[in-house]
């Protein structure tokens, strides 16, 4: 019972160590926190520092059994992406070293004697090239060091190499047994020693070449390190940024940001002090007879003290993982501020806030704590992305930084999200660059996309916050309905959409559940009409009726809403109907008096019916309309309005030229509004002239026409035949009505432009020529093509930065849909790109031709 208290103790007291941040664990060991002055950094010697004299070894050597050289070409070429992952690997184990030594220290306290600091130190000497990272962790003994950083040779045999040529996934697990880590330091290093003390040996020094032996040896220096491990790199010639600390620095923010022990950087830096200096004093002559009570100016100037100001260079360790891993922390503990402050560490983003986040730990096939934000902004190229690299999962195992390049986490439409994902257990593959095992990819992935959708349930709550999220957020949603077919339910209840409720007629964004729960008696169908915004769409003839009658339209005014309610198709039991087609049916039609009006209006149906055979499937009356005289009605299965127009612009509308072809063939089917007085006019009209004599009447047919062009501009289509028709068409109902002559042409007068004189031509002709022979013999002038490229690279501007130009003056316009009859400022504002253009040719030409001015005095001369 005792054993397990204190094992229950022990492992209390580190949960409670691990999740403190690197600046609370050296405050307790350093001060002050954020620097340390190394002592005696005058020389640039100190017990914790690499010396320029190092001993020469005379100790045992052991030769590798393994083919050392096939294990460099595989950690080159096979193991990691970027030589830079040595850093990641030695601090890792670094950390793992000071681990166990805090661990120890929790049953023996004195463990620590030898050396109170728990840190890793990196510092470099880049006269001797040299790199060093040093941990006061636990150390090594002189068979650990055998052991540890010689199992490579211990395996006595090839096998693991052969896996790991062939990616068998089943040895290659195996791997992490055998040190491949430490050995990623030859990535960078022609040489390696390694300098541990441990508390129970002395201290030994670990060298290699990594070409066929390494040697071990007892430091003739005795104990400088106390306790712990240093690793001196003596660094490739082309690998000299590892040398820079501005690089190193970056590195460790990358990999090691959040590993639990400080992390220092040892910078060499210089400063101005003020030293004390001896004051010179003069003897007064003999023959001077002044009271020697009393002191002149000069003599109390002399007795203050004097100083001089001299430059002393020093050595000082600059902490440089202070951010805290605060996922490893109690979420009911952590503040709100600080969930703000360390997502704009997540985001590197000073200015940035979240404007939602979820902070839990899972448990399974794979336990790990993570932290998911919703920033505030989305990314300026969210929608843009052309191919599926995002990086919004940062992957931890321990704290330490394995990946974020990885789109397997999450689902691609939640791609918007920033996620830390910190597993202790996941099983990575021997670079440690990605989780080795699907079934542990897929474990996350489930229970990451379960913490989104119970957040995003969460945020919905608050109407203001979540009317925000759907601004940004929409057609990412809308994406993952058409994308992920398994979430596709939960997905459709976060969605939102603009309404006209029948309750108060403004337009408002409501949810599906809330739209089922209005729905009128006998109700079914869930109504909806797609247009380029709300406005227009509330306008539009397809909705007249059914807002006159109290029923509820939802407004798509999304490009994607279309096609994600086609692929949805119903909701909870309920079918999505659009009111833009042929098969609306709203159940409260009379028959029998449907059918009195179509005998009745049966003349002007035929009659328009064959003057409009070619551009209709057919005309019948409406029960749609309420105020309009027609509308254009897309077949059951057709293409709307909407749906053309983005099959249009879509850029890939040419890969099914022949199926798109089809569909915008396809007839529509004209609704005539037997209550409309334009219609009962043209009634009347048909009803004075027998049919055969309608049909011959042109100026019948014309308005037939003319009705049809009105309709199909009023029901969101363009016209088929150009503007020009339907603009004489117009012009001619204007002359009949006015009584114009139909065959009258306007009468106008142009001024004759007058020509050039012939003498001026051929001036600008000669001219033109002498400039181009002028040109022709400076290019053929030794190296003046070389010249021209230059000043092209200088000048020039390319094809992606004219269209960075143009997307950076696009991007001001809002991103709502712009008319030009309704900001005209905006589309001039796009419009006067080409403006730009012309400038700055102009600017060009002139500077083209002063240049040439200069290069014809250096030729003449």
């Amino acid at each position: 019972m005792k054993k397990s208290f204190l094992f229950l103790g022990i492992f209390a007291a580190l949960s409670l160590v691990a999740a403190e941040s690197p600046a609370d664990t050296a405050s307790k060991i350093n001060s002050p926190v954020e620097k340390r002055v190394v002592p005696g950094s005058e020389g640039f010697t100190d017990n914790f520092a690499y010396v320029n004299e190092q001993p020469v070894l005379q100790g045992e050597k052991y030769q590798f059994q393994t083919e050392v050289s096939r294990l460099m070409n595989i950690v080159i070429n096979s193991l990691y992406k970027t030589p830079e992952i040595f850093l990641r690997e030695l601090i890792s184990n670094g950390s793992d070293a000071l681990d166990k030594i805090r661990f120890k220290s929790l049953t023996d306290p004195s463990a620590l004697d030898s050396n109170p600091s728990l840190n890793v130190t990196i510092a470099t000497y880049k006269n001797e090239r040299v790199l060093t990272i040093t941990d006061s962790g636990i150390g090594m003994t002189k068979q650990d060091l055998q052991n540890n950083l010689g199992t490579i040779a211990k395996s006595g045999t090839s096998e693991f190499l052969d896996a790991l040529a062939e990616n068998n996934s089943e040895s290659v697990d195996l791997i992490g047994k055998f040190g491949v880590g430490f050995y990623s330091v030859f990535l960078v290093a022609d040489k390696v020693r390694v300098t541990s003390k441990h508390n129970d040996d002395d201290q030994y020094i670990w060298e290699s070449t990594a070409v066929n032996d390494f040697t071990i040896a007892k430091d003739p220096r005795g104990n400088t390190l106390g306790r712990g491990t240093q690793i001196a790199i003596y660094l490739k010639p082309d690998q000299g940024q590892y040398l820079e600390e501005r690089r190193l620095s970056k590195l460790v923010e990358k990999y090691s940001e959040f590993i639990s022990f400080p992390i220092y950087l040892r910078r060499e830096k210089t400063k101005t002090i003020e030293t004390p200096v001896e004051p010179v004093s003069e003897k007064k002559a003999d023959d001077e007879s002044e009271d020697p009570t009393v002191e002149t100016e000069e003599e109390d100037k002399a007795k203050q003290p004097q100083t001089k100001k001299e430059k002393v260079t020093f050595l000082e360790d600059d902490l440089v993982n202070s951010n805290k891993p605060i996922w490893m922390r109690d979420p009911k503990e952590v503040s709100v501020e600080e969930y703000v402050q360390f997502y704009k560490v997540v985001a590197r983003d000073q200015k940035a806030t979240p404007m939602a986040y979820s902070h839990f730990r899972a448990e399974g096939d794979v336990d790990f704590k993570a932290i998911i934000y919703i920033p505030r902004e989305p990314p300026k190229d969210l929608y843009r992305r052309v191919d599926n690299n995002y990086n919004n999962v940062k992957l931890y195992v321990k704290r330490v930084f394995i990946t974020d390049e990885s789109q397997e986490f999450l689902p691609r439409w939640l791609s918007f999200l920033k996620v830390v994902v910190d597993a202790e257990d996941a099983p990575l593959n021997v670079s440690r660059e990605t989780v080795q095992s699907s079934k542990s990819v897929k474990s996350i992935k489930k229970r990451l996309t379960k913490k989104v959708f119970d957040l995003l349930r969460e945020l919905s709550k608050d109407e203001e916050k979540y009317a925000e999220f759907i601004k940004h957020y929409g057609t990412s949603l809308k994406l993952g309905a058409l994308d992920d077919r398994t979430n596709k339910a939960k997905i459709a209840k976060l969605l939102r959409y603009k309404s006209a409720s029948s309750v108060d007629g403004e337009t408002k964004m409501t949810s599906l559940d809330d739209y089922i729960a209005r729905m009128k008696v006998g109700q079914k169908d869930i109504y909806y009409f797609t247009g380029l915004n709300a406005a227009e769409i509330k306008q539009s003839p397809f909705v007249e009726a059914l807002l006159a009658r109290g029923y509820e339209v939802l407004f798509m005014d999304d490009p994607a809403d279309e096609i994600v309610v086609n692929t949805m198709q119903d909701f909870e039991g309920h079918s999505f109907q659009n009111v833009g087609k042929a098969d609306l049916k709203l159940g409260d039609e009379d028959e029998a008096a449907k059918q009195q009006l179509e005998q009745e209006y049966a003349p002007i149906v035929d009659w328009i019916q064959t003057t409009l055979s070619k551009e209709v499937e057919k005309v019948r009356l409406s029960s749609r309309l309420t105020t309009s005289p027609a509308a254009l009605v897309a077949p059951t299965y057709g293409w709307t309005a909407n749906m053309e127009k983005l099959m249009e612009t879509s850029a890939k509308q040419n890969r099914d030229q022949a199926m798109n072809s089809f569909y915008r063939s396809q007839k529509k089917i004209l609704e005539i509004n037997p209550g409309h007085p334009l219609i009962k006019g043209m009634l009347a009209r048909a009803q004075k002239d027998p049919k055969d004599g309608l049909e011959k009447d042109a100026q019948f047919q014309e308005m037939a026409r003319i009705l049809y062009e009105i309709t199909l501009i009023r029901s969101g289509y363009s016209l088929k035949d150009g503007v020009k028709d339907f603009a004489g068409r117009v012009e001619n109902m204007l002359r009949v009505n006015l009584g114009v002559d139909m065959n009258a042409q306007a009468e106008y007068e142009a001024p004759a432009a007058e020509s050039r004189p012939q003498s001026e031509i051929d001036e600008d002709i000669k001219q033109r020529k002498e400039q181009e022979e002028k040109q022709a013999r400076l290019d053929s002038l030794p190296g003046a093509e070389d010249d021209k490229d230059d000043e092209d690279e200088k000048e020039g501007m390319s094809v992606d930065e004219l269209n960075e130009m143009i997307k950076e003056i696009t991007d001001d316009v809002p991103s709502q849909k712009v008319f030009a009859h309704e900001q005209p400022e905006l589309v001039k504002k796009v419009l006067d790109v080409d403006d730009v253009v012309a400038d700055s040719e102009k600017e060009l030409d002139a500077e083209d031709a002063a240049a040439d001015t200069q290069k014809t005095t250096h030729d003449e001369l």
